[in-house]
């Protein structure tokens, strides 16, 4: 690929790797056209038995596995996982939880997948990470979508039992620009086989795995269509040497490597998908993967508010327990509503995935960007509740004699997840591509700025048959009539909010493209605000449609649970309106003169009063060549993030 690639071709080769079509219903598209179809959410789907009996079975296995037999402040000491605890997380079948039974695995659904990572994550941060890392995005994931049958057969019963597997995309100079990928696949002279070549980094389970997924570039040549292509690799193959353990801020027991391969020798038989799909798959394969990281977030947030309440509720200050004092009550109703908020995306979303009944990309994409970013937030509010305590380590506090209380630590585990599996930054990017994907369907053409005025004109035609009947449709709804969703009592209104507003953010996206034009896709900031405008709206109607749900399978909790979604979808609402406010209101323009003003060195005497404990110098060595030309010729669109930090 092009050893600098061009902002243009960065965006053809994620364009040309996303999948673009629409063959199943989807509510957070529909959402963001200003359709609020709740009948694609509720009423939830109902558990299968067997699913659940068996869910449990195993929920109980790993609960008693992991309280009887892993000590979490051991993994913390010595920042790794013992190799004991990874024998026993494989011998109650840990390794195959999502692996089909018919290939050795045990079959969960992704409701009891997300649950077990959920439980694992409360003990350790660093087991359900290893779990995930090989099941979400690991060779299973992309076995199971894209390989064949003799793949699925020579290798999933392995990996659903003692193989560990890790996913290797991310390069030393490569993150979310794949264009820029430098490893290479290169065709052996007989036509067997292909010897890969190149540097990957921060691959989770990669000191330990047996085999990789790794994505590599094959040039193009008579005979093959070349491009980023997935293949398998098992790590005792002459040439694969990991250079280099890396250690982290937080989940520090986990196996993250630099990988080398020098001309590693793979067969065509290990190829997923053919060439030139690896980007697809990996793209693909984060879809439903990416609800394991959801799924640690909630569980996490629930953490935090359980340790917030036990310490308010003892902490005296002044006469009276801390959480009788407003501002620490606040927190903690604040933290009530989060967790139950995170939940119910996690619920609903994993019920869809599982449904298979609906095109669940944009949602996933959705509750991976929303529940790490509140998540963090509910770690930090819970130190700030605990106070001084928090900022100590667990050892030091059972030392000391008291509860030893990993409030340290699940701030430092936390905050990888604004970043793993795509940043903050580029999730908004991505949601957004497909949020605007119907628009620019039917206007992309006016907005390019290198056609010619008679085919902008004829585009701009087109495109006004189909706003003539769709812009109508955002004027009126069921959220402006009193009796809508009364079905759901006392969180009629919230969803009445929803519904008016998902009309409101479709009109603004119209108006912003208006304005904007080609220039949109630079509006980083506000194209994130939209987004997050979005992610609100899906949380709010996940914590309705999931408060009756756990009324209806739990009516000892249906009152409770109605409370909860309340105070969240409160909470929710003055998120969102402030969002809408600074979709016009803002300082994004003023904001980007000045920053790079600071880039350009403008402000430099600023800083020189610091000291740089990292010396002077670059901060990245310079790139490594890359090997071919960048694929695709498709339309302009936003980046679509690639990476996945694991």
């Amino acid at each position: 690929m092009a050893s600098n690639p061009s902002y243009e071709q960065s965006k053809q080769v994620a364009e040309a790797s996303r999948e673009t079509e629409w063959t199943q219903p989807s509510f957070g598209r529909e959402l963001f056209l200003g359709h609020f179809r709740l009948d694609l959410i509720h009423p939830q789907p109902e558990p299968d038995p067997v699913a659940v009996e068996k869910g449990e079975a195993f929920l109980e296995r790993l609960r008693v596995f992991l309280v009887d037999h892993v000590d979490r402040r051991r993994i913390e000491r010595e920042a790794r996982i013992p190799d004991e605890v990874l024998e026993g997380l494989k011998a109650i079948g840990a390794l195959g939880m999502k692996i089909p039974e018919e290939y050795g695995g045990l079959g969960l659904s992704q409701v009891y997948y997300n649950r077990a990572l959920a439980l694992a994550g409360t003990w350790h941060s660093s087991i359900s990470t290893l779990l995930s890392a090989h099941q979400s995005i690991g060779l299973p994931e992309p076995l199971r979508l894209f390989g064949s049958e003799e793949q699925k057969r020579t290798w999933l019963p392995r990996l659903a039992t003692d193989h560990v597997s890790a996913f290797l995309l991310t390069e030393p100079d490569v993150g979310s620009d794949p264009a820029r990928m430098s490893t290479t696949a290169v065709p052996t002279e007989d036509g067997t086989g292909y010897r890969i070549t190149g540097t990957k980094l921060w691959g989770t389970n990669g000191v330990i795995a047996d085999v990789v997924v790794v994505m590599a570039v094959v040039p193009r040549s008579e005979g093959h269509r070349g491009g980023i292509t997935a293949f398998i690799c098992p790590c005792d193959r002459p040439g694969v040497t990991v250079e280099h353990r890396n250690e982290f801020m937080g989940l520090r027991g986990i196996e993250n490597s630099v990988t080398r391969f020098d001309g590693v020798l793979v067969s065509r038989d290990d190829v997923i998908g053919g060439e030139g799909r690896g980007l697809r798959i990996a793209l693909t394969t984060l879809n439903t993967g990416r609800l394991s990281l959801p799924a640690i977030c909630a569980s996490t947030a629930k953490y935090s508010l359980k340790v917030a309440r036990e310490w308010s509720t003892e902490r005296r200050q002044w006469g009276r327990p801390i959480g009788e004092h407003d501002p620490i009550a606040q927190k903690v109703a604040w933290l009530a509503g989060t967790a139950f908020g995170l939940e119910a995306v996690l619920d609903v979303s994993s019920r869809l995935a599982d449904d298979k009944r609906n095109d669940i990309r944009i949602e996933a994409a959705l509750a991976k960007l929303y529940a790490s970013e509140l998540g963090w937030t509910a770690a930090d509010e819970m130190v700030q509740v605990r106070g001084g305590r928090a900022f100590e380590t667990a050892e030091s506090l059972a030392r000391r004699g008291e509860k030893p209380v990993p409030a340290e630590q699940v701030l430092r585990d936390m905050r990888i997840n604004r970043i793993f599996e795509g940043s903050t930054e580029i999730m908004h990017l991505l949601i957004a591509r497909e949020a605007v994907d119907q628009h620019l369907a039917v206007a992309g053409d006016v907005l390019r700025t290198d056609l010619g005025l008679a085919s902008r004109a004829r585009a701009a035609a087109r495109a006004g048959v189909f706003y003539a009947r769709w812009f109508p449709t955002l004027t009126t709804g069921a959220g402006q009539r009193p009796g809508s969703f009364a079905e759901f009592g006392d969180l009629a209104g919230h969803l009445r909010y929803v519904e008016r507003s998902a009309r409101r953010l479709a009109r603004a996206t119209f108006y912003a493209m208006g304005r904007h034009r080609a220039r949109l896709e630079r509006k980083g900031a506000l194209l994130g605000r939209i987004v997050d405008v979005g992610a609100e709206l899906y949380a709010m109607a996940c914590a309705c449609v999931h408060a009756d749900t756990l009324a209806r399978e739990h009516p000892d909790r249906g009152q409770e649970a109605v409370e909860l979604a309340d105070l969240f979808c409160r909470q929710a609402r003055r998120r969102a309106d402030r969002l809408f406010s600074e979709l016009r209101a803002n300082d994004d323009e003023a904001q980007y003169r000045v920053a790079q003003r600071v880039l350009s060195g403008r402000y430099a005497w600023f800083e020189h009063d610091v000291l740089d404990p990292a010396g002077d110098g670059p901060m990245i060595p310079a790139p490594a060549e890359p090997a071919a030309e960048p694929l695709g010729d498709p339309q302009a669109a936003p980046r679509v993030e690639a990476t996945a930090a694991r």
